[in-house]
């Protein structure tokens, strides 16, 4: 693994694309959810009828332990970035014959994919320090002292975040790995989750009336590991407790799911011509 780890470093120190896409990735994170913070703030302390409505109506979802959820459901919006970093990694491959240059150095093709598995997992580990990071700033910061002291009961998002991220960034990567380019796969990528999936959804739902066959398109299955966040909720609370209810069943789909999409990567590249 480490062998792995070092020489995947040494493919990317350098590359300056790669940091400075990294860079962006982690600022868009925290800005988004200040963005929602902010127009919440603006409501929430207005003085009268409209600020106190808002309050009893919804809370804070930026004070524990709301937050975890709130930051986690917000931030699951903008996969399509980092899953440009994922894209770029394994289309590079093929640009520059690195992976070719790595089996004549010896490294088996299961090794190789990997590596790619390695690289796209610490991407969605670094992704999930950066949402921990911002849940901390926001209840720390928006908390009561009580609140404070429930800052860890729904600690349990940080986990399924990490999942849903590694989930759909697998499924960039297998586009990437598909494709081999890094602008036709992202065109790929965010053509699917944006326009293909969307409509999928729609037409399984009211067309063809099974709206419980939508939830398991292949990035509808790891969405439902973060439902709307709770705030939302309140606005229709039955729906709200069954998404809340499908969490542990979209969990395992969503790792059978991942599974498959490494195991074919495996199988794909085993018969590949190099």
């Amino acid at each position: 693994m480490l062998a792995l780890l070092k020489v995947e470093w040494l493919k990317i120190k350098k590359y300056k694309a790669f940091w400075w896409m990294l860079g962006i990735v982690m600022l868009t994170y925290p800005s988004i959810n200040y963005f929602f913070r902010t127009i919440y703030g603006e409501i929430a302390d207005k003085k009268g009828v409209e600020g106190e409505l808002l309050k009893g109506l919804i809370g804070n979802p930026f004070a524990f332990p709301e937050v975890w959820h709130s930051v986690a459901y917000f931030s699951s919006w903008l996969i399509i970035i980092p899953a440009i970093l994922v894209i770029m990694i394994i289309a590079n491959e093929y640009t520059y014959k690195t992976n070719k240059q790595n089996i004549i150095d010896g490294w088996s093709r299961n090794e190789f994919i990997l590596s790619k598995l390695y690289d796209v997992l610490i991407i969605s580990v670094a992704i999930t320090i950066m949402f921990v990071i911002v849940s901390l700033y926001f209840g720390v910061r928006d908390s009561s002292e009580f609140q404070i002291t429930r800052w860890n009961e729904q600690i349990q998002y940080v986990y399924l975040f990490l999942l849903q991220t590694f989930a759909q960034l697998s499924i960039a990567f297998f586009i990437g790995f598909l494709v081999k380019r890094s602008f036709i796969a992202l065109g790929i990528f965010m053509f699917y989750i944006l326009v293909v999936e969307p409509i999928l959804n729609s037409v399984i739902k009211y067309y063809f009336k099974l709206p419980a066959l939508a939830n398991y398109l292949p990035i509808e299955i790891s969405d439902k590991l973060i439902p709307p966040a709770a705030f939302i909720g309140k606005f229709d609370k039955a729906a709200y407790q069954q998404n809340i209810a499908d969490i542990n069943i979209h969990i395992l789909y969503t790792c059978l799911l991942t599974a498959g999409i490494w195991y074919l990567c495996i199988k794909i590249y085993q018969k590949r011509d190099l």
